[in-house]
């Protein structure tokens, strides 16, 4: 018999160890290699970075005061070592994986300060102006791959969100214009969305028409009509049918004080707010209520979801009308939210932007939120390196949302994978 001291403490248990198997082995050097990459990128810029000060601009149209006057190589210096250092850090895997996002985070950050000490070195950057473009460019490609987020969760592909766009700015345009009702011309976009989304619905769950073809066939056709509509009666009567009243800012009183963020986020319109809220209701829809779960279920295994007891074709016809509701909302930015009136295709391919942001943001709300705020950011970089006379084509920071999408869909950031079933009609037998 062993006798044990009453002050014997057991020891502790052995955390179980994570073993790394090849294939995640093979991705985080991968990903380490490419984030090493951008590090180096960064800090070769910083070394070339011209001596002085980078000043930056944190309240739009003050060019005297709320100006941040920083050593513009130093501070690049600094960022480009510590981007280096969080590749480093991913490389050899110093970091529990959890936190390998916070590690892409750093470098990111890093990156683009980098670039803007280098860009802005001798020279004022209005950097509210970057932020608030941002924000601009960012709010229809919000709602519209929030849209596809709901029904691409579903099991539908969603190719005519730029018919959506379309359609909602043409029909926001006039509604505003003939009835002077900002909320008038918002419920007219959502239900022109809902109807675009109907078309897809009826055509794809009950007659299995190609999700594909049938989503390119949908933004010709909204194209054709929106034109034909615009050449026969907005342009002849431009002044009753295409003036519409562009939304104004509402101030929410508090948070609008808040130094350089308030202004920017808290100084918007109705239809920004509602891209907040439609964040935060869609993320917790999907994974925090039943519905949610049984939009993720159809999408994934609809013949399980089936032998439950979950209708599936009706899911799929909730999920895409509702996504359709937040399409028409995003094509009425481009009309009474931002340009104030409607011109023939002007949403310019920003459905198809925002179906990017979905595939990069791996079908989550908030990854796509945050793709569609890259794109956003990098369209109106480009505007303001212009400004600036910054020696780089604008055409090239055009290029990097597009070329970011190609890597996160060929994988080299990770597993991208879509909804098992996202595509394919359901039979019941």
């Amino acid at each position: 018999m062993t006798e044990t001291t009453p002050d014997a403490v057991p020891a502790a248990p052995a955390k179980p160890q994570v073993i790394e198997g090849p294939a995640e082995r093979t991705r985080r050097l991968r990903v380490g290699t490419l984030m090493l990459v951008f590090a180096l990128i960064g800090l070769f810029l910083a070394i070339f970075t011209k001596s002085g000060k980078a000043t930056f601009q944190l309240v739009s149209g003050d060019l005297q005061n709320n100006l941040l006057h920083l050593p513009a190589q130093a501070v690049g210096l600094l960022l480009g070592i510590i981007g280096v250092g969080a590749a480093a850090a991913y490389i050899v895997r110093r970091v529990p994986q959890r936190y390998a996002g916070w590690l892409a985070a750093v470098l990111g950050i890093c990156f683009i300060g980098a670039f803007l000490c280098w860009a802005s070195a001798g020279k004022v950057f209005p950097l509210a102006n970057q932020f608030q473009g941002t924000l601009n460019f960012a709010t229809p490609l919000i709602l519209g791959a929030l849209a596809g987020v709901l029904s691409e969760r579903a099991g539908v592909i969603n190719i005519a969100i730029e018919g959506q766009f379309l359609v909602g700015a043409f029909t926001a345009a006039v509604v505003s214009s003939t009835t002077g009702s900002a909320a008038a011309a918002l419920i007219a976009a959502a239900a022109t969305g809902v109807l675009m989304a109907a078309l897809l619905a009826v055509f794809s769950i009950k007659y299995l028409v190609n999700q594909v073809v049938l989503g390119v066939v949908l933004v010709v056709f909204a194209t054709g009509i929106t034109g034909f509509l615009f050449d026969e009666f907005l342009q002849p009567n431009a002044d009753k049918l295409n003036t519409p009243d562009v939304l104004s800012a509402v101030k929410i009183p508090g948070l609008a004080s808040i130094p350089f963020f308030g202004p920017i986020l808290f100084n918007q319109t109705i239809l920004v707010y509602l891209t907040y809220l439609a964040v935060a209701v869609v993320t917790f829809v999907l994974f925090q209520t039943r519905w949610g779960l049984r939009i993720r279920a159809v999408g994934e295994h609809p013949k399980a979801a089936d032998t439950v007891g979950i209708k599936v074709k009706r899911i799929r016809y909730s999920a895409v009308l509702a996504a359709g509701i937040l399409a028409g909302l995003g094509g009425a930015f481009f009309t009474v939210g931002y340009a104030g009136s409607f011109s023939k295709e002007m949403t310019a391919g920003n459905g198809f932007i925002a179906l990017a942001a979905l595939i990069m943001g791996r079908w989550h709300p908030i990854g796509a939120t945050v793709a569609a705020l890259f794109f956003g950011f990098a369209t109106q970089l480009q505007s303001q390196l212009q400004i600036i006379q910054t020696p780089i084509p604008g055409e090239l920071l055009l290029m990097a949302p597009y070329l970011a999408t190609i890597i996160a869909v060929a994988g080299l950031v990770g597993r991208v994978r879509a909804p098992k079933a996202d595509g394919e009609p359901y039979v019941t037998e």
